[in-house]
């Protein structure tokens, strides 16, 4: 099957007015969740499947928005893997790349080398994710972009939340570094976030993969320097009167667990109707917040955002 169509505005969710001098490219993180489980269900969403397109609605607005004050951002649709369909390749392999080296790796591809060509006009960017979109942006930064220098000498950074960056990853691609700071650019900003009870049952989660490393994103320490929820510059809630979300505080702290990898908090943890708590258990462990790892620290990529810009503006 060939890759979608870019040229055309129904292929992006979002195809923005260009207000800003740097772009985020934002990649979805896994929206095709309970509908991928029915029976007879295909492995990738088509690009009509309804639970998808209603869950980047709901993705855009509470962490792809995170870059909007400061770039114009970009979200393509693409047929993405099922959660059935990459729970089971994650079994058999260990990682995630074989069930995106298919139809996602296909249309992204296809997807950035139409805003290179004729949508980014030589504007630095970042690219950005979560969960599923994380993957894919360290499997692009390891491959496309290292075979296009000229695009990725551009990079302000890539904030590739929700998912592993792992030691022997770094190892095999050393053009690629982890971020050490709040300001550096060219780096790789990730973090996995997980309660307490994960950490006590000793849980698996597929996001979690063996000697990764999260950057603390209230301190953005690499160390175990705990950061109290006073260091928390707004979190997305569910207003309790109206239903609707805003900014306020979920009691989000953060410490890194070096053993793990992992940035654990003490945040409070949001309802789940059962099956769908059934289903986050199984994949991310009893005590994993995985869908919060946005929505606990949104105004503080915010603000970390629009540094990493400033002083990748200042280094030019």
């Amino acid at each position: 099957m060939n890759a979608i169509d870019y040229s055309k505005k129904t292929s992006w969710f979002s195809l923005p007015e260009i207000t800003r001098n740097v772009d985020t490219f934002y990649i979805f993180a896994t929206d095709y969740i309970m509908s991928s489980f029915e029976e007879g269900a295909s492995d990738y969403a088509t690009l009509d499947n309804v639970e998808m397109r209603e869950g980047m609605k709901l993705e855009f607005r509470d962490h792809a928005t995170a870059y909007a004050d400061v770039t114009n951002v970009f979200a393509p649709f693409y047929r993405q893997c099922g959660l059935r369909y990459a729970g089971e390749v994650i079994k058999k392999t260990g990682n995630f790349d074989q069930a995106l080296l298919g139809l996602p790796y296909e249309d992204l591809t296809a997807a950035l080398d139409y805003y290179f060509e004729k949508c980014n006009n030589g504007r630095p960017f970042i690219i950005a994710g979560h969960s599923q979109g994380s993957a894919m942006v360290l499997l692009l930064l390891r491959t496309y972009f290292k075979d296009h220098p000229e695009y990725y000498e551009r990079m302000v950074a890539a904030y590739a939340i929700g998912y592993s960056v792992t030691t022997e990853y770094l190892a095999a691609n050393p053009h690629l570094k982890f971020a050490a700071g709040e300001t550096d650019t060219g780096v790789i900003i990730a973090w996995n976030t997980e309660g307490p009870g994960n950490v006590e049952a000793n849980a698996k989660s597929v996001v979690i993969l063996p000697h990764t490393r999260s950057i603390n994103p209230l301190n953005w320490k690499l160390d175990e320097t705990y950061a109290p929820a006073s260091m928390n510059l707004g979190s997305i809630i569910v207003d309790e009167k109206t239903g609707e979300p805003v900014i306020g505080d979920a009691g989000a702290d953060a410490q890194i667990n070096l053993a793990r990898g992992t940035v654990v908090t003490h945040a409070r943890a949001e309802a789940m109707a059962e099956d769908v708590a059934r289903v986050a258990a199984q994949f991310f462990g009893p005590d994993g917040r995985h869908g919060n790892d946005y929505t606990y620290f949104y105004n503080n990529i915010k603000d970390n955002v629009a540094k990493r810009i400033a002083a990748y503006q200042k280094a030019q």
